[in-house]
């Protein structure tokens, strides 16, 4: 043994003892968490499939529209998605309305064939078809003849009690009107608004009347007839609710979409 004192070697040894959490770690909660969501999307699902088509639409109609604004005014796809439909029936009730008041107009088996109603994505059509000689306006005139007036004014005294919108067409078939300073295009812009008069006249109040167009021959009724009588028409469009709201808005997106897109953010 040597002189100096012997110092006995230490030896220390490392254990690392494993926590819970470095064993597991949060996976489980992530599982847990889809696991459960998938579970309530299976419960809404099979409740929706056992529930009635108005509470299925109801709740449609919520993601569609979260706010409620295209429900109440039409301005949304869902929205007016929805007015659409429900005007679709109250439209073809006035329809049916109309075609029973014309049949008390003396003249109505005259003029039967020359008055065609349909209704189109943008409402209930009403078109009145000239003859060769002119039965609801004078030939070559924004005049109305007197058939063409009372016809008017019995519309009116429908359409006053509804809350739609009316549009007023004119349109012309193809042969030139003779004169340089007068055209088709004065000439079915002034008939669409001698029947705005009539209606206006007869109850229907100026803030009514969405539109009134003169579109001279560019939407003939018969194409392959230009110079056919029966493209000569005055058409009246009851709208649907909420249509011209729409327009509005989509105008003003047009005019300003950094304005919309700031007030969109904002919400």
């Amino acid at each position: 043994m040597s002189a100096k004192t012997a110092h006995p070697r230490i030896i220390i040894v490392k254990k690392h003892v494993a926590s819970h959490d470095d064993e597991h770690g949060g996976a489980w909660k992530v599982a847990y968490a889809d696991f459960v969501t998938a579970m309530m999307a299976l419960f809404i699902v099979l409740w929706l499939l056992s529930a009635s088509e108005k509470v299925q639409k109801a709740v449609g109609g919520y993601f569609q529209d979260p706010t409620g604004k295209g429900r109440q005014t039409g301005s949304t796809t869902a929205g007016v998605g929805e007015v659409l439909t429900l005007n679709q029936n109250q439209l073809q009730l006035l329809k049916e309305k109309l075609e029973q008041a014309m049949r008390q107009i003396p003249a109505f088996q005259n003029m039967a064939k020359q008055i065609r109603m349909t209704i189109t994505a943008e409402g209930l059509r009403i078109d009145l078809l000239e003859t060769q000689r002119g039965l609801f306006f004078e030939t070559g005139n924004p005049k109305p003849t007197e058939a063409g007036t009372e016809l008017i004014r019995l519309l009116a005294g429908e359409l006053r009690k509804l809350p739609n919108k009316v549009a007023i067409e004119g349109h012309t078939d193809s042969t030139p009107y003779g004169r340089t300073d007068y055209s088709n295009w004065e000439l079915s812009a002034d008939r669409a608004n001698s029947a705005r008069r009539i209606l206006t006249a007869a109850g229907v109040t100026d803030d009514r009347i969405s539109q009134v167009r003169g579109f001279a021959d560019q939407r003939l009724l018969l194409k392959s007839e230009p110079d056919n009588p029966s493209n000569r028409r005055i058409s009246i469009i009851v709208r649907n609710l909420g249509l011209d709201l729409q327009e509005e808005n989509t105008a003003q997106t047009q005019v300003d979409p950094k304005k919309t897109q700031a007030a969109a953010d904002k919400k």
